[in-house]
């Protein structure tokens, strides 16, 4: 005998999606305490509670603002570079995406020769519905997952590069403080990503089943097409996002090291920055796709 019942478990499904979605809201709030904005700097002297401190205090001895205002351009440089990589990624990715969606549709739908007749259920009794409708969806699931899989990867490169320079500003004071933000801003992917995922998974499953019924068969196989779609999303920021970060690599060391002799990872080097901006992308906007498929 089931413990829940068909109304316990369509209520408790998008209950605990929506708890894990608040969580990763809360999370992000307190993430968000820890300030990286460049200010008045005799403010940010003494606040050792973590949630006033700026990206650099005014060392002993030393009042330039200018010190604050590069740390936080190194931020932002980064962050908006990773932004823009992924979208012009995203413009090569729509073409595929969209091409991809049409062979699904044609592949599909040519099975019974694009009929709008029922077909004998291969695994069941009874009639499914035609294989062009199951086209139809597959191809609008594909599509779905597809997006659904770019938005996650957008949200978790923005989650990494908003909590990176505050885990910096903690690490300052400790390792302990430095793990409990780092620990935070990985909640906030993990839960807001896994959730929102679900929860568009559960919409898409019970607004295909208005037309299914008890057609499981079709429902599924309609279904199957929303993680292909994550994956090859998440396939594409993997490839692109480890080629270019290696080319910047190599072009840091290359360049930087042996030509200027520019210390590892120095910020003066372009090449650095372009180093950290597809560690964002391939690294974690890849992993937030990755998460979704899984």
């Amino acid at each position: 005998m089931a413990i829940l019942g068909e109304l316990g478990k369509e209520i408790l499904i998008p209950v605990c999606e929506v708890i894990g979605i608040v969580f990763a809201i809360a999370q992000w709030f307190i993430v968000s305490k820890v300030k990286v904005t460049p200010g008045a700097t005799s403010a940010a002297v003494g606040a050792k509670n973590g949630y006033s401190d700026y990206l650099i205090e005014v060392e002993e001895g030393l009042n330039d603002h200018n010190v604050i205002v590069k740390c936080a351009g190194i931020q932002t440089a980064i962050s908006e570079g990773a932004t823009s990589f992924l979208f012009t990624m995203y413009q090569y990715v729509g073409t595929f995406m969209v091409t991809f969606a049409a062979i699904i549709f044609l592949f599909l739908g040519s099975i019974e020769g694009f009929s709008t007749k029922g077909q004998p259920c291969t695994y069941s009794k009874g009639t499914c519905k035609p294989a062009l409708y199951t086209a139809l969806f597959s191809t609008a699931s594909f599509l779905l997952g597809a997006i659904t899989s770019l938005v996650s990867g957008f949200l978790g490169m923005k989650t990494a590069t908003y909590a990176n320079a505050r885990m910096t500003q903690e690490a300052r004071k400790g390792v302990g403080k430095a793990f409990i933000t780092a620990f935070r801003s990985g909640a906030v992917m993990g839960f807001l990503l896994s959730s929102s995922g679900l929860v568009v998974l559960y919409i898409t499953i019970n607004v295909f089943k208005m037309y299914y019924g008890d057609d499981w068969e079709g429902l599924f196989e309609s279904i199957t097409a929303y993680g292909i779609g994550g994956s090859s999303m998440a396939l594409f920021r993997r490839v692109g996002g480890g080629i270019y970060t290696k080319a910047a690599e190599v072009g840091a060391v290359l360049v930087g090291k042996v030509e200027r002799n520019i210390p590892e990872d120095d910020p003066r080097n372009p090449a650095v920055i372009a180093d950290n901006v597809d560690d964002n992308v391939g690294d974690i906007a890849g992993m937030g796709s990755d998460l979704f498929g899984s």
